[in-house]
């Protein structure tokens, strides 16, 4: 079952790219989730044809969107451990191991950030899509830290705005192959999909969208260096991609940094320490700190030896 929406382009719409208008307009429907729908064919011209994603608007047309109506998800709740920061009847705040997928997909259906907080919650917010129940936004399955869900439709609104709107705070803290002699600086680069390896994405200009990454060198080490990296966007392995285009990999990417990892470790050293946001439903500031975990800590305290001399 789906349910078809009708949309008039306006003049004052007229160059916009289509995908991220159609995000403004469909409400709680996120700009991954309407790139979904143009590849379903879900998105055409009233008069026929199907645009592509970074189709520009010449403020005359008319959109048809065929959007399927929310199927509920069958995720069984399991009983998983979880490092709760904050809760309560609006949102849940949590420190996600390193090692943990946030929400089901193929391949890994059970033991996800998700079963765990069906599991503790009862219910989550049944906005986007049946895959995330109550996911605002997701950590990489070996990127640690703090990640904030939805318990209802109203607070995961009011916390997407935020995310769209780029006012939710977001630190982390990345150890990167080398030495990066800029002190702070602002990486401003597209990201997309590879152009050959669809499992990866990169910095590109087709097909890609605006990302910026803000960083500060916290510590340096004769081969790598610790840095505070801030999101002004959210893309996908955002921090990882940039750090790996400015030719300073995480360490521990599989996906991005050297094929010979120099520690023994499950994946990279990147933790989401900080996570910053006005409550959905009230509108006071929360602020919640996370530390590394240990095998982030213990990497760091060898580099700091070595540093120092010791054990040479």
């Amino acid at each position: 079952m789906s349910r078809r929406i009708e949309l008039e382009v306006t003049p004052e719409d007229r160059g916009k790219r289509l995908d991220s208008w159609l995000a403004g307009k469909l409400e709680g429907v996120s700009r991954s989730r309407v790139q979904q729908l143009l590849d379903a064919g879900k998105v055409a011209f009233s008069g026929g044809g199907r645009p592509k994603a970074n189709y520009r608007l010449r403020g005359e047309e008319k959109i048809q969107v065929n959007l399927p109506e929310p199927v509920r998800l069958e995720v069984r709740p399991e009983p998983i451990p979880l490092d709760i920061l904050y809760e309560d009847e609006d949102v849940i705040v949590v420190n996600k191991p390193q090692g943990m997928v946030v929400h089901p997909a193929p391949g890994n259906e059970h033991g996800t950030l998700v079963n765990a907080l069906l599991y503790h919650c009862g219910d989550l917010s049944g906005i986007n899509g049946v895959l995330r129940p109550g996911i605002v936004h997701r950590l990489d399955k070996d990127t640690s830290g703090i990640l904030v869900a939805a318990k209802n439709d109203a607070a995961h609104l009011g916390l997407a705005a935020q995310v769209k709107a780029h006012s939710m705070k977001r630190v982390y803290l990345a150890l990167v192959h080398g030495v990066v002699t800029e002190p702070r600086g602002r990486i401003e680069a597209p990201i997309g999909r590879h152009p050959v390896d669809r499992q990866r994405m990169a910095v590109t200009d087709k097909n890609s969208r605006e990302a910026i990454t803000h960083y500060r060198v916290l510590e340096q080490f004769d081969r790598y260096t610790l840095l505070e990296a801030r999101l002004e966007t959210g893309r996908t392995h955002q921090i990882r991609v940039h750090m790996a285009f400015l030719g300073h990999p995480v360490v521990g990417d599989p996906k991005y940094g050297p094929r010979r990892c120099p520690f023994d470790l499950p994946g990279q050293l990147l933790h989401a320490g900080c996570l910053g946001f006005n409550h959905p439903v009230r509108g006071d500031y929360l602020e919640f700190t996370a530390p590394p975990p240990p095998i982030f800590l213990r990497v760091l305290e060898n580099l700091r030896r070595e540093k120092r001399g010791e054990g040479r």
